[in-house]
């Protein structure tokens, strides 16, 4: 994956009114305190979640079910969204020093070093302006820093409690025997053997830096020519060793954990790896799945958190909801019938007006709400 694609992967903070024509009229479906959902919002939503299914490879009935079961709840989405960055402005949340880390980490990445140039870039790969993708970007880590407090600082796993999940379930432990590598190449691809061998010189340098203690990631994002190094850090998929090259397998059973390896030459390119990690046949130790148990364990909590946590921000909110639409997130008991527009705000807005607006809009399938699991295809919130 290449970094247009990267920044492509992150269009959940797309906007799509910012060139509509002023004089078509959106109807306001939801009031959120101060903000609004409209229905071009959920419109726009229901098209990129249908493409964004699609890129996952979902056609035919099982993409007529997985839309089924994802559209009614996109306006439920929406609010939880436009709630959380409310709270988190009330709370005084500031992710400025996270966030210009992130887009400084995301240029290094482009291996652009003109700021100008790579606003450009992003501005073409999202259709939106760098300053509406820098809000998104803030907004997303204001309700992720925002529920981390709230919510998931206060889950604790005692490791009593880990270690008696593995007893249970040691079962679900017992692993193959598989190499997890990471790897720095440099192509050869159309090079002379006078070119390789210049390089060959220059992989074994490197080989010296990471045997020296330099980070065998931060060397990767710096040298490597692997056009997805930038997004995995170079990390390859886990391998049976009985699947590796002869000479690898041996450099694997002979070596441990933290080994850099020798350049190697393969098809095409020159390759140095580095043993992460390796699982040897059998049951894995309670140390070895620690993180593992404690994220299968913290996961549900939080989840079971944060569904009561929005109820409560909606209890607190002047929500009011348009005849015909719901919210399957509604707090029990609470009114949110749409009164008299003459009273309270218009019933219909310019895209121009809309335009005018922070723009909030994200691709939620891409990073679901807490509390909101609803298919297989959702993908659970990140601590």
């Amino acid at each position: 994956m290449n970094v247009r694609v990267s920044i492509f992967c992150l269009a959940w903070f797309a906007w799509a009114a910012s060139a509509a024509d002023v004089r078509i009229v959106e109807q306001i479906i939801a009031k959120v305190n101060g903000d609004i959902v409209t229905r071009g919002d959920l419109e726009v939503s229901r098209r990129e979640l249908e493409a964004n299914l699609r890129q996952q490879g979902l056609s035919g009935a099982q993409l007529e079910q997985a839309m089924a079961e994802r559209v009614p709840h996109l306006l439920r989405d929406r609010i939880d969204h436009l709630l959380m960055v409310q709270k988190a402005k009330e709370a005084g949340i500031s992710v400025e020093s996270e966030l210009t880390k992130q887009l400084a980490e995301m240029q290094r990445q482009a291996k652009i070093l003109n700021p100008e140039e790579f606003q450009a870039l992003v501005a073409r790969e999202t259709g939106m302006p760098y300053e509406d993708f820098r809000q998104q970007m803030r907004e997303y880590l204001m309700t992720q820093r925002l529920m981390q407090q709230e919510i998931g600082s206060k889950i604790v796993i005692s490791r009593a409690e880990a270690q008696k999940y593995y007893e249970e379930h040691k079962d679900e432990f017992i692993r193959e025997d598989r190499v997890f590598l990471s790897q720095i190449l440099f192509s050869t691809a159309g090079k002379s053997e006078q070119e390789i061998e210049a390089l060959e010189k220059k992989a074994r340098s490197i080989v010296e830096r990471a045997r020296q203690g330099e980070r065998f990631s931060d060397l990767v994002k710096e040298t490597s020519e692997d056009p997805q190094a930038a997004e995995n850090q170079g990390r390859l998929p886990s391998l049976r060793i009985s699947e590796l090259r002869a000479d690898i397998a041996e450099m694997v059973k002979q070596h441990d954990r933290g080994y850099v390896s020798d350049p190697i030459r393969i098809p095409g390119a020159i390759q140095i790896l580095r043993i992460d990690e390796k699982h040897r046949a059998g049951l894995a130790s309670f140390e070895e799945v620690e993180n593992e148990i404690n994220a299968r364990l913290w996961e549900p909590r939080f989840q079971a958190a944060a569904r009561p946590y929005l109820t409560n921000l909606r209890l607190a909110a002047f929500l009011e909801i348009r005849d015909g639409y719901v919210d399957t997130g509604a707090a029990p008991g609470k009114d949110t019938r749409w009164m008299d527009p003459a009273q309270l705000k218009p019933e219909t807005v310019t895209r121009e007006e809309v335009a005018a607006q922070v723009r909030r809009k994200r691709l939620l399938w891409l990073v679901p709400m807490p509390g909101t699991k609803t298919s297989d295809t959702s993908t659970s919130a990140s601590r």
